[in-house]
């Protein structure tokens, strides 16, 4: 298959030279890890002592990883991508809350993005997470079957009713809702909901997305029993696939209490079930549809040539290629050159409230071994190209 995501003059096309240097300067940065830590440190502070770095933090980290403070600030992002073929998914990234009001005040947050994306084709799909929507303690009690008290039971009440308000709101406006997973021991509650949500509104196509983190090893198993139960019920099926955001804190809480670990036992085995669950997906797509969230290029490469060997278009309706905003052009915008439904996460919200998810990529691509190197490889490259045409 042609390696189309070498093409940097495609994938860093919207960047001014400046964007391309500050881009550089980030994933620099970001490659020293003990700088990663002092940083992190040294802005949680800041923050907390009030100290005037929004500005900085703005100009730099925050353009570059999120599209704006609010829907109408990312505006001209999902404008300019839009022209390049590539859609956004707007990620409300506030996280960490606990009472009721907040978790109501992200619910209108999610209606307002759907309202906001209905009449506009560059937001087909909004998001939410969980979490969001209430305590992960709670979600975790349910999953168990450990029994409610009374307060409790209205709380969950009121999650089953916030995921409906919004999954009723997706359908009335036809536009898709992905709901993010998160911890393992959390998931379980979450996956019953999800799955009544499918039931209850994908009746005609998929409107309802649940998340599968394909570093559990569990989860093709899963998916191929919720499946079964599609079948059966005569619902539709909408998957987006990720290879999961948790496995140290994963790790760590099965050695702690000493369970078997739900991750899988090495890169390659997550890889491996990675591909398997979109073997499946793209075998099923009569019942199902397709997100795949990936930054791998060989799982995109491999998700092309299935469907390639499906003979499916390459804008097949059921199918989206996604990516992180500020991470994986070279992916995102390659993909939208050949004619593929690709859609960025576009995370956005108050500087000060958005900075658990900042540091959060930061860390991420601290972390994960070639990732900073492949951008920074990537980006060194269209600087030489476009000096060469100086």
């Amino acid at each position: 298959m042609n390696r189309i995501f070498d093409n940097t003059e495609i994938a860093f096309s919207l960047k001014s030279d400046s964007e391309l240097e500050r881009a550089y300067f980030l994933f620099k940065m970001i490659s020293i890890e003990p700088l990663v830590r002092i940083g992190t440190a040294a802005t949680n502070l800041a923050i907390k002592a009030n100290l005037p770095i929004e500005g900085l933090i703005r100009s730099t980290v925050f353009d570059h990883f999120c599209g704006g403070v609010n829907e109408e600030d990312c505006l001209p992002v999902i404008n300019k991508m839009f022209l390049n073929g590539v859609s956004s998914v707007l990620d409300y990234s506030v996280e960490g809350k606990e009472s009721e009001g907040e978790f109501d005040s992200a619910v209108n947050t999610i209606l307002n993005i759907i309202d906001f994306a209905k009449d506009i084709e560059a937001i087909p799909i909004a998001v939410f997470k969980p979490t969001g929507f209430g305590r992960l303690a709670l979600y975790e009690k349910v999953g168990s079957g450990t029994a409610l008290n009374q307060k409790e039971q209205e709380e969950w009440a009121n999650i089953v009713n916030r995921f409906d308000i919004v999954c009723k709101k997706a359908k009335e406006n036809d536009v898709a809702v992905l709901i993010d997973a998160e911890e393992s021991w959390m998931q379980d509650a979450a996956d019953d909901l999800v799955t009544a949500m499918m039931q209850k509104y994908n009746t005609e196509k998929p409107i309802v997305y649940n998340t599968l983190q394909m570093y559990r090893h569990d989860r093709l198993a899963f998916l191929k029993n919720e499946h079964q139960k599609a079948n059966e019920g005569n619902y539709y099926l909408g998957y987006k696939l990720v290879r999961g955001a948790y496995m140290e804190k994963e790790n760590d809480r099965a050695k702690e209490k000493g369970y078997i670990s739900p991750i899988c036992i090495s890169k390659f085995a997550t890889d491996e079930n990675f591909d398997k669950a979109l073997l499946y997906m793209i075998d099923n797509l009569d019942r199902m549809s397709l997100f795949a969230g990936t930054h791998n290029e060989n799982s995109s490469y491999l998700l092309m040539e299935l469907m390639a060997n499906k003979n499916l278009k390459n804008n097949d309706s059921r199918i989206w290629f996604g990516q992180l905003y500020g991470m994986s052009d070279h992916i995102s915008f390659n993909l939208a050159d050949k004619g593929y439904n690709v859609a960025k996460y576009i995370p956005f919200g108050p500087v000060k409230d958005v900075m658990p998810y900042l540091i959060r990529r930061a860390e991420e691509n601290t972390s994960v071994a070639g990732q900073t190197g492949r951008e920074l490889s990537l980006l060194s490259k269209e600087k030489k190209r476009r000096k060469a045409l100086t």
